[in-house]
Order: C-alpha cells, then sequence, then structure tokens
C-alpha cells in the first residue's frame, strides 16, 4: 500500500475531506485530514472514522499511521 492508495481511500470513506498522506520510508505513514464531518467528534472519534475509511485494508497490510484531524480552519 503507498501513500496514494491511502488517500484514496479515507476520500472515499470520508467525503469532501481533504486529505495529504506522507512517508518517508513507504512503511510508515502520516495523514493529515481535513474534514467538516469531525465537528463535534472527538479525538478518538476522529481517529476511529479515518480508521473505518480505511476498512479491513489497514488491519491487514497498514502498519504504522500516523493521523492528524482538524476541522476545516483550524492549524
Amino acid at each position: 500500500m503507498n501513500a496514494s492508495e491511502i488517500k484514496r481511500m479515507i476520500e472515499t470513506g470520508l467525503p469532501e475531506s481533504e486529505v495529504a498522506v506522507h512517508s518517508e520510508d513507504g512503511h510508515h505513514f502520516e495523514a493529515l485530514v481535513v474534514y467538516e464531518g469531525f465537528r463535534g467528534k472527538s479525538l478518538l472519534e476522529r481517529h476511529r472514522m479515518v480508521y473505518e475509511a480505511l476498512g479491513d485494508s489497514f488491519k491487514s497490510t497498514l502498519h504504522a499511521l500516523a493521523i492528524r484531524t482538524q476541522l476545516p480552519g483550524e492549524g
């Protein structure tokens, strides 16, 4: 799995989100997800939403993903 695949999966699962995925070594990934749907959600709930967007692929092939979540206009 590569950064563009992760980005596409998150964007598909969280429509209208803005996603940036970065990896320095191809094994450890960092994702920044900006999504209005996070409004009113705790950090844990936001992360669960991203993991749900990744589905079973996350469990079987992705080993290291650091997630940052923001509302539009934050940051």
